[in-house]
């Protein structure tokens, strides 16, 4: 199916849905903070082209990614989110054909203090780790890295406004693979209707401080929450735009499908 006819059916889906109020207007608020989210499990779709240094390759990306909130006591909240990238590529480098398998993995905390009444600003940090899972070569940085992360919002009625940003410095892996010093930041701007519906945009920019390489995709979606059956779910859809890229990055545009199961307790 071409994306053109995607597009079209993601949306008409989405213009059919029926809202159910305030609960669901919550619940989009909710997953518009990433340390106020539910128990939720998005899985995130992102179509990339012209990827590589002669912008001839493709590549598919599944991104499935948990969010667990833990009471630690009666000030505090910890907040861990993983990030599982499953990988369909091809062409990325000339000669290098096709791999299908996992990618790297992210594993992000958040300790974040419990919202007291009349704050607007929501904030957490703690470390993240990347976890070499990779399964073929061109699919891993074969290192271990770890370094701290943080996350920093505003919600004012139905507006959210904020940043996360981490920073990973390799520590341990193959001798043969370059070390890790990458920046990450994601500022993020969301507006929320009464009827659960959601703007989002945001961007989720890498800074590889070695090289000095910015990859600064662009991303726009329309989102919105509704149930199937009893099963509380959140669907996002739209265009990303490779602002920068590095020669091995995608380069103009792509597409991103999100949705998140959610288990509000």
């Amino acid at each position: 199916m071409g994306r053109p006819k995607l597009c079209l059916l993601l949306w008409m889906a989405l213009v059919s849905i029926p809202c159910s109020a305030q609960d669901d207007e919550l619940l989009a608020k909710m997953l518009a903070n990433p340390v106020g989210a539910p128990n939720s499990v998005p899985l995130q779709a992102n179509w990339n082209y012209n990827v590589g240094p002669r912008e001839e390759g493709k590549r598919f990306v599944l991104n499935i990614q948990p969010v667990l909130p833990f009471s630690i006591n009666e000030h505090w909240n910890l907040y861990s989110r993983t990030i599982l990238p499953v990988v369909h590529q091809q062409d990325v480098l000339p000669g290098s054909g096709v791999q299908n398998g996992i990618a790297d993995t992210v594993q992000q905390f958040f300790f974040s203090p419990k919202k007291s009444p009349g704050t607007k600003l929501r904030w957490g940090a703690g470390p993240v780790v990347l976890i070499p899972t990779g399964s073929e070569d061109l699919l891993t940085f074969g290192k271990w890295g770890a370094g701290p992360t943080a996350v920093a919002l505003l919600q004012d009625g139905p507006w959210t406004v904020g940043a996360l940003a981490n920073q990973i410095w390799s520590f341990a892996g193959s001798d043969h693979r370059p070390d890790i010093n990458q920046g990450f930041i994601q500022p993020f701007l969301a507006y929320t209707t009464s009827r659960a519906w959601s703007i989002i945009f945001m961007s989720e920019s890498t800074y590889k401080w070695d090289t000095e390489e910015w990859t600064v995709p662009l991303n726009l979606l329309a989102a919105k929450v509704f149930k199937i059956g009893s099963q509380h779910v959140q669907l996002r859809a739209g265009p990303r735009y490779y602002a920068e890229s590095t020669d091995l990055a995608p380069h103009g545009w792509g597409f991103r499908v999100n949705l998140i199961l959610m288990f509000p307790e």
